[in-house]
């Protein structure tokens, strides 16, 4: 997977990845199963993963997601409803915003990007094929790229 080279703030920029996600489905469930198989991914690898989300039907979706995903492994994982709550476990669904020091990975479903986007060591924005909220994700693109950040984009849409 590439690296961003852009020289963002205070962190190393060779160590900053970030993607853009769009899937050829158009369901909410096709999103938070690709979100789920990207925590995986990243947790497997050793990062401290979150997913923010906008709303706590959502973010329970997701804990039932996570508590089947894999047969042959429990995701360690918690909601944090707020920033007043810390999350001890690896694995995040938040309903507000990360703190960069606090995670590894970021995966974006909410309809904000998180501030200080450029400060995350990976994000990875993830939308279905549904014209709103594939707005919604080209909004936050076109942020990233406000930020000097391109992300490497994975069009789903095309295999």
């Amino acid at each position: 997977m590439p690296t961003n080279n852009s020289g963002n703030t205070g962190q190393d920029s060779r160590n900053q990845s970030y993607w853009f996600h769009i899937l050829s489905q158009n369901t909410p469930a096709a999103r938070n199963l690709h979100a789920a198989r990207l925590v995986d991914k990243a947790w497997q690898q050793g990062d401290r993963v979150c997913i923010v989300c906008d709303s706590s039907q959502q973010a329970q979706e997701l804990d039932d997601l996570l508590w089947q995903f894999s047969p042959d492994a429990f995701i360690p994982h918690s909601i944090v409803p707020d920033t007043a709550t810390t999350c001890t476990d690896p694995v995040g669904i938040l309903l507000c915003p990360p703190v960069a020091e606090d995670w590894d990975t970021v995966v974006v479903l909410s309809a904000t990007l998180p501030p200080d986007a450029d400060r995350f060591h990976r994000l990875a924005l993830v939308a279905h094929n549904d014209p709103a909220v594939l707005n919604q994700a080209r909004s936050q693109f076109k942020q990233l790229r406000a930020l000097g950040i391109e992300p490497r984009v994975h069009d789903f849409r095309k295999r």
